[in-house]
């Protein structure tokens, strides 16, 4: 992860100074408060339907690519509340049993991914969004098939099923 250049508060250009139990870290001579890294947090989660032999699958922004539903943690925010809300906004469908599954951070849009899982109570997607071209329920294996190839969305997904794609 690249390093502050210039503090959040103030603009200053930070200095690395060292910090017990951190080691070197960015530092405000202005503010005269270390700065720590800043960066987003967003949740994806494998949807399964009520009996928990398919998984929701979206199509989002004119690609063809199945993806997982995501998106970002709003400022005060609980991640399981943000698993929920994705959801209900995206697809309609409300989101139960939430379990948390893994992290990874990804570096292009310098954001902590939490993956997360969970269950619906219905298949319905009559009330899909428009930021959502189109979603479909995959039995699981087709759902492995489908998935964008070398995604991190297919890491979790995979890892999720029992593979090793860490």
């Amino acid at each position: 992860m690249e390093r502050m250049n210039y503090c959040v508060q103030c603009g200053t250009k930070l200095i690395e100074r060292e910090l017990v139990g951190e080691g070197m870290v960015p530092y405000c001579t202005s503010c005269q408060e270390f700065r720590f890294p800043y960066f987003n947090v967003a949740v994806s989660m494998i949807v399964k339907n009520p009996a928990e032999d398919k998984i929701l699958l979206i199509q989002q922004y004119g690609r063809k690519d199945y993806i997982l539903v995501a998106g970002y943690v709003n400022k005060g925010e609980d991640a399981e509340h943000a698993v929920a809300r994705e959801l209900q906004e995206e697809t309609g469908l409300k989101a139960g049993n939430i379990r948390f599954n893994r992290s990874h951070y990804f570096a292009p849009s310098n954001t902590l991914m939490l993956n997360f899982s969970c269950t619906v109570e219905r298949e319905s997607l009559a009330e899909l969004t428009d930021e959502v071209d189109s979603a479909k329920w995959f039995s699981i294996e087709d759902a492995k098939e489908n998935i964008k190839k070398n995604s991190l969305a297919q890491q979790f997904l995979n890892e999720f099923l029992g593979g090793c794609d860490v």
